[in-house]
C-alpha cells in the first residue's frame, strides 16, 4: 500500500500548548451556543404548549399564584390596527399580505381583513396555552401566528370556542367541558394532516422568562410519540409536547379530548428576514 508523508507548515510563532487551549475554548463556545439554542427553544415550546412537564415545574412553582385568575378583559385587548400589524408579522410578507386577519373583540375573534390565500393570521392570547400552564391567564401574552388552510380548518375552531368561552367569563373547567362536548357531538372537526403555523414575529410576547420571544414554526399532529419525528434527540432542532395539558399525572383530565401532539422547530430568522439573536441566559 502506498504511504504518503504529509508536511504541515506552522508559522514561526506556533505554540502547541496555546493552540490546544484555543481549540478547547472554541469547542466550549460551540457547546455553549448549542446549549443556549436548546434552552431558548425549551422556553418557547413550554409556554406555547409543547414541552414536557419536567422542564416546566420550576417555573410553575414560582408563577402558580401570579396568574391564578383572569385579569380584567381590557388588559387582553389591543388597538385594532396595531393588532392587525402584529398578526401580519407572524409570517413573511409573501404569506401574510394576502392572509385573512382576525382581531380579538369583546365576544371573541372577528374578521378584520378578508384574505385570499387560505392563511389566517391572528394574535393568540394566553388562554390558548395548555390548561395547566402557569401563564394561562397572563395578560401580556401576544402570540402572533399565521395558520395554513389545514390548521385554519382544524385548529382555529378550537381557538374560537376557547376564546368565546373566556370572553363570556367561563372557568377553565367549564371550557374543558365545552370542548369535550363539542368533540363528542362532532361540532369540532378532526385534526387535518399537513397543518402548520408560523410564529416568526419579532414583536410577539410569548412568555415572561428571558427575552419573551423566539421565531419558530409549529405542527399539530395526532402522533403519540415525539420520537417519531426525532423530537428531543441530541442535536435535533425539533421539540414536542402535549396540546391540552402539560402534566401527564392525571390523564383523566384529557379524557374526551382528541390526542394532539405539537411539534416546534426553531428558525434562524424573524419574518422580516433579519437574523434572530442568540438567546442569552
Amino acid at each position: 500500500m502506498t504511504q504518503y508523508l504529509v508536511a504541515i507548515h506552522h508559522p514561526d510563532d506556533y505554540d502547541p500548548p496555546k493552540e490546544g487551549e484555543a481549540m478547547a475554548r472554541d469547542i466550549d463556545t460551540l457547546n455553549a451556543m448549542r446549549a443556549a439554542t436548546r434552552e431558548r427553544m425549551i422556553s418557547i415550546v413550554a409556554l406555547m404548549l409543547v414541552i414536557s412537564i419536567g422542564f416546566l415545574v420550576p417555573k410553575a412553582a414560582a408563577q402558580s399564584d401570579k396568574y391564578s385568575k383572569m385579569a380584567p378583559v381590557d388588559q387582553y385587548l389591543m388597538e385594532r390596527n396595531a393588532e392587525i400589524l402584529l398578526a401580519r408579522s407572524a409570517a413573511p410578507d409573501s404569506i401574510s399580505s394576502d392572509a385573512t386577519i382576525l382581531v380579538l373583540g369583546q365576544q371573541g375573534y372577528e374578521t378584520a381583513v378578508q384574505g385570499k390565500n387560505g392563511f389566517v393570521c391572528m394574535v393568540e392570547r394566553s388562554w390558548m396555552e395548555a390548561f395547566d400552564s402557569p401563564e394561562f391567564w397572563n395578560p401580556k401574552v401576544r402570540g402572533a401566528e399565521c395558520l395554513n388552510r389545514q390548521a385554519a380548518r382544524s385548529i382555529l375552531p378550537i381557538a374560537h370556542l376557547r376564546t368565546r368561552m373566556v370572553m363570556a367569563g367561563h372557568s377553565k373547567a367549564e371550557i374543558v367541558s365545552a370542548l369535550k362536548a363539542a368533540f363528542d357531538h362532532k361540532q369540532l372537526p378532526d385534526l387535518e394532516n399537513g397543518n402548520m403555523v408560523f410564529m416568526m414575529s419579532k414583536s410577539a410576547y410569548l412568555y415572561d422568562a428571558g427575552d419573551h420571544n423566539g421565531p419558530h414554526v409549529m405542527f399539530f399532529t395526532a402522533l403519540k410519540d415525539g420520537k417519531d419525528w426525532g423530537a428531543g434527540a441530541s442535536g435535533s432542532p425539533v421539540f414536542s409536547g402535549p396540546y391540552w395539558f402539560l402534566s401527564s399525572k392525571e390523564p383523566s383530565q384529557a379524557k374526551g379530548l382528541p390526542p394532539i401532539l405539537v411539534f416546534a422547530v426553531e428558525v434562524a430568522k424573524w419574518s422580516d428576514g433579519t437574523a434572530a439573536p442568540m438567546h442569552q441566559e
